[in-house]
């Protein structure tokens, strides 16, 4: 038997990644020590983190996610649409199931060049 990994595993798996690219979290979901992320416009954020003038957004998607045009949209507001991230080189980590990568990745391809360049899929594991 397999166990799905609940939310938290997930912003884990997208911590981890922070860190391999070298960014402080400033704020992240499900958390002990760190406030929760501020949503960007009306958009929730699962962690944000820093290095100098980078700044990384991350996000969690689920298969519901891909059944809306919701991601897109919010995807593209954070990446082009937010003015107050515009002083940053900005990073969209994407964490996404294991089993819906390939997925993710040809949905993404939906999305503007300029836009795909800050986009890093993350494949969370879907069993343990």
């Amino acid at each position: 038997m397999t166990n799905k990994p609940n939310k938290r595993d997930k912003v884990d798996k997208l911590i981890d990644q922070f860190w391999k690219h070298g960014f402080l979290t400033l704020s992240r979901k499900y958390g002990t020590y760190l406030p929760e992320p501020k949503p960007i416009g009306q958009y929730d954020v699962d962690a944000v983190g820093k290095y100098k003038k980078k700044l990384a957004i991350g996000i969690t998607v689920t298969e519901e996610d891909f059944s809306s045009n919701n991601l897109i949209t919010k995807i593209n507001f954070i990446a082009k649409g937010y003015p107050r991230l515009n002083n940053f080189l900005l990073t969209i980590f994407v964490g996404v199931p294991s089993d819906l990568f390939l997925k993710a990745s040809m949905y993404l391809y939906q999305l503007d060049n300029d836009v795909q360049s800050k986009i890093k899929l993350i494949s969370i594991p879907t069993g343990k």
